[in-house]
């Protein structure tokens, strides 16, 4: 789940393409083993391959990012793929600290459940030095959460460079789903990253303390566990 504008994942990708090539225009894909998402793990604690492509133009972007999951299915609905497509303004409004404020929409096409698990949010946040603290706020239900319209997910995060490559990004997460305090949580990651020219690989801790969030066979999907990944950006 990342960020979003109101088109279809190929239509966003196709948009962002024609787009005026003085602006910068960059793709990614990556391989993980498990996609967690806020500290719940939405492929059944399963690999999953992601990719996305972003542009920016000044302090404007655009972007759209798609996974493959498994949580929709096993929630009785039809969907095997996440696609968000995202849009904000990012820029630094005093020595040192930067404003980021956009929307973000979740799709998950033909997803079948009731309610829908398409979700609509819009995000703030305030970076200075190596730290960001972010809101987000759900427009819509929260990923098929009834009477959820008002979720809140605050976050914690930071990445510090350690040299050579290598950084690590400490970060602290609360979601909140409204009108149904049981399935609110806080989740935690530790994650440590080296970057080799435009592949980036990381290894992280991460956890998140719920016991409401349960996949087929009993699996603990906010389950402490180490995550791996490889990212390449081209």
């Amino acid at each position: 789940m990342q960020r979003a504008l109101a088109l279809t994942g190929l239509a966003a990708t196709l948009a962002l393409t024609s787009l005026p090539a003085a602006a910068d225009l960059a793709f990614n894909a990556s391989l993980t083993s498990d996609y967690r998402y806020r500290g719940i793990s939405q492929t059944r604690l399963k690999p999953a391959l992601q990719g996305g492509v972003d542009y920016s133009a000044g302090a404007f972007y655009l972007g759209a990012w798609g996974s493959t999951i498994k949580w929709i299915k096993d929630a009785g609905g039809d969907a095997s793929a996440e696609f968000d497509l995202y849009g904000g303004y990012k820029t630094e409004i005093a020595s040192g600290l930067t404003l980021d404020v956009g929307v973000l929409q979740y799709l998950y096409p033909s997803n079948r459940l009731n309610p829908s698990a398409n979700t609509f949010e819009g995000y703030g946040a305030l970076s200075f030095g190596p730290a960001t603290f972010k809101v987000s706020r759900s427009f819509s239900n929260l990923f098929g959460f009834a009477d959820s319209k008002g979720s809140m997910y605050y976050d914690l995060s930071a990445s510090f460079d350690l040299g050579d490559g290598w950084s690590l990004a400490p970060h602290i997460g609360r979601q909140t789903v409204k009108n149904l305090g049981s399935a609110s949580y806080t989740d935690y990651a530790l994650t440590l990253n080296k970057a080799i020219g435009a592949l980036t690989l990381s290894a992280g801790l991460v956890d998140a303390s719920t016991n409401a969030y349960f996949g087929p066979g009993g699996k603990d999907l906010g389950a402490s566990r180490v995550v791996v990944s490889a990212k390449y950006t081209f």
